[in-house]
């Protein structure tokens, strides 16, 4: 086989082309892909805003996916992963012709990690992206065992993780997001629950008196999130240009996603044991990708859309 599809973006939609299958380097395996995650970042790079954003350069067109899930099937010089096994990687660069969102990827091994043996490539392929982004963020806050954590969008992708792997580290958490969504938000491990409609920052400070010692603002709720940390506390932004300022001697941060073969193998044993939640929201086939872009776009999801080559 010496082409294969691949979505590509930049021009305002996604598309599906056809290119040519890539090669395995040095240090590098190539997949051939069970599943790949979308994320709403997809729908940036689909819009053509990376260069807008100063995120990328200005290209004719960019390679679409971060999340895959699949089947090694080559393997470069310099690299311990054997061909056939099942993996799990994320393709962290953003100036790539072609991504994970195609039938066949190339990373580099430092980017990839043994896939979970207990879920399909469909609940693999929600994990590299959004489980990496709050691992990083929780790295980034700084809080420990004992210490007190807002998240906000708590019932979202990134969101869940978020309070599943604090809790996890024994971090106390104040989850906010919709009402309907308090059950499943404690069931990740949330000690405390806000809904989204109340005053956030009130409601947070009559439950941990002086403020939280931090908050991961996966919601992008911005000023009403950081006046509920504590003078000299920490904020973590997760997307760009929406960190407010560092009001009240708070440490604001904005923290991007990078590829973590560590990190993500330990996001992977807990998958294993049952520790991490892996919500799959639907899955497409490559030539739906408009559609699963126009549904990323109506938001409201639990969990990931997935495509599936």
């Amino acid at each position: 086989m010496t082409n294969m599809r691949a979505i590509i973006g930049g021009s305002g939609a996604p598309l599906l082309v056809t290119a040519p299958v890539p090669e395995a380097g040095p240090g590098q395996v190539r997949i051939k892909v069970a599943a790949a995650g979308v994320n709403p970042f997809d729908l940036a790079v689909a819009a053509g805003a990376l260069a807008s954003y100063g995120l990328a350069r200005k290209r004719d067109s960019y390679g679409i996916g971060f999340d895959v899930a699949g089947t090694v099937d080559q393997v470069g010089p310099g690299t311990t992963f054997g061909v056939g096994e099942e993996v799990v990687g994320l393709c962290a660069r953003l100036e790539l012709p072609y991504k994970a969102q195609a039938e066949y990827v190339v990373l580099d091994a430092s980017a990839v990690a043994r896939a979970p043996r207990n879920v399909s490539a469909a609940q693999a392929a929600t994990l590299p992206l959004n489980g990496l982004t709050a691992w990083q963020a929780l790295d980034r806050a700084g809080v420990g065992p004992g210490g007190t954590l807002l998240v906000t969008g708590a019932a979202g992708a990134v969101g869940g993780y978020l309070v599943e792997l604090a809790a996890e580290r024994g971090i106390r958490v104040v989850a906010t997001a919709g009402a309907a969504d308090e059950e499943v938000v404690r069931d990740f491990g949330a000690e405390w629950f806000v809904p989204r409609q109340e005053e956030l920052a009130e409601a947070v400070r009559a439950l941990v008196p002086g403020g939280v010692d931090a908050v991961v603002d996966a919601a992008v709720l911005g000023l009403p999130a950081l006046d509920a940390v504590r003078d000299g506390g920490a904020f973590v932004a997760l997307s760009a240009g929406v960190a407010p300022v560092a009001l009240r001697g708070t440490d604001v941060a904005t923290v991007f996603f990078r590829s973590d073969a560590y990190q993500l193998a330990e996001l992977v044993r807990l998958v294993e044991v049952g520790r991490l939640t892996l919500r799959v929201a639907e899955t497409y086939g490559l030539d739906q990708v408009a559609e699963a872009h126009a549904r990323q776009a109506e938001g409201g999801l639990r969990g990931r859309l997935v495509l599936l080559p």
